[in-house]
């Protein structure tokens, strides 16, 4: 069966085809990155907008480089949630209106389950069960997965997740938006010079907490003002290490715990260099298997909703034909857990 995918739940456009027998035919994105630049961060309006140009061009790339037409879609699966609600309000209305005109199914796909699901995109996809990290500008989570729609919450973010973090205090050191990516390049030239707190590192649970670390870097750079090159570097340095400590200690924490030896990270915070590093390291010395979506699939992107979507119409042995209009901005992932 052939799948279309749409993803619009922040500033991402994401189109992708999936072929239950022959993997991901195409995938076109747009970033709205640039866009956002100018106003330090997501203007819900603008992306909403923004959305609407580009859906259809992209979904007309996405069939042409796959060399198929509207006709050839078997389903239709779309982000309804957690996100923007006009954001996500432009992908369902756009998912829905096409499978009504070719009286096809939907499938409402929670957009952290395509993170989940993502790694499993790659030519050489992790085994069931694993542990999951998914980490990004929203979540910090840990998951047992058993299968698609078979997870179990371990951990989860008491406050900041670590990709708001890595935001928060990009914009302290003046770096602008998105901050994330751009910390990680100024941590290369930074020194162990500074020393900042490892939050819930050795708690007894599997739970995350960065917003006490935020706030340790709002005191440091506080202390060294006017900020040097230098200082920033070492500053942007330190923190890294912080984050990337406490993800990499709570994942083997995780996997001692489940007694399994896979384990999968997704989510944007996933192409970190230094995260992928440290766990790269901590499962090798431990025997375990560390998976990763291609860096292109760890932000948002339509593939994810694409492949998300045929896993669910293949366990439901159906879809939705309803074509109601219903987004989920605040959906738990909850709603997924086992009972």
């Amino acid at each position: 069966m052939l799948v279309l995918g749409v993803e619009s739940s922040c500033d991402e456009t994401g189109v992708a085809l999936y072929d239950t027998e022959h993997g991901l035919l195409a995938h076109a994105l747009y970033s709205q990155v640039e866009m956002h630049a100018e106003y330090g961060g997501v203007v819900p309006e603008l992306a909403s907008r923004d959305h609407i140009r580009r859906v259809l061009p992209l979904t007309e790339t996405a069939l042409k480089e796959a060399n198929k037409t509207l006709q050839d879609i078997d389903a239709i699966a779309y982000t309804q949630g957690p996100g923007l609600s006009g954001a996500l309000l432009v992908g369902t209305s756009f998912a829905e209106s096409l499978a009504f005109s070719l009286q096809i199914p939907t499938i409402q796909v929670h957009h952290l389950e395509g993170h989940l699901l993502a790694p499993l995109l790659e030519e050489n996809p992790p085994d069931f069960p694993f542990v999951a990290l998914l980490v990004s500008g929203g979540h910090s989570q840990l998951m047992r997965v058993d299968g698609v729609g078979e997870y179990e919450l371990l951990g989860d973010t008491l406050d900041d997740a670590a990709g708001e973090a890595f935001d928060k205090t990009a914009k302290l050191l003046g770096l602008g938006y998105p901050g994330g990516p751009a910390l990680s390049k100024l941590a290369l030239s930074g020194k162990p010079r500074f020393k900042l707190p490892r939050p819930l590192l050795n708690s007894c649970d599997l739970n995350f907490s960065f917003s006490g670390l935020k706030t340790s870097v709002l005191t440091l750079t506080n202390q060294h003002q006017p900020l040097d090159d230098e200082t920033k570097a070492d500053i942007a340095y330190e923190f890294q290490e912080a984050v990337t400590e406490v993800l990499t200690t709570k994942c083997m924490k995780a996997l001692r715990e489940t007694g399994l030896d896979n384990l999968i990270v997704s989510g944007g915070v996933g192409a970190n260099a230094k995260l992928r590093e440290k766990l790269n390291v901590a499962t090798k010395r431990k025997l375990c298997t560390v998976s990763y979506p291609r860096l292109e699939f760890c932000t948002d992107n339509g593939a994810m909703i694409a492949f998300a979507g045929a896993m669910r119409l293949k366990a439901t042995h159906g879809g939705n034909k309803n074509y109601g209009f219903s987004v989920k901005p605040r959906w738990n992932l909850a709603e997924l857990l086992k009972p």
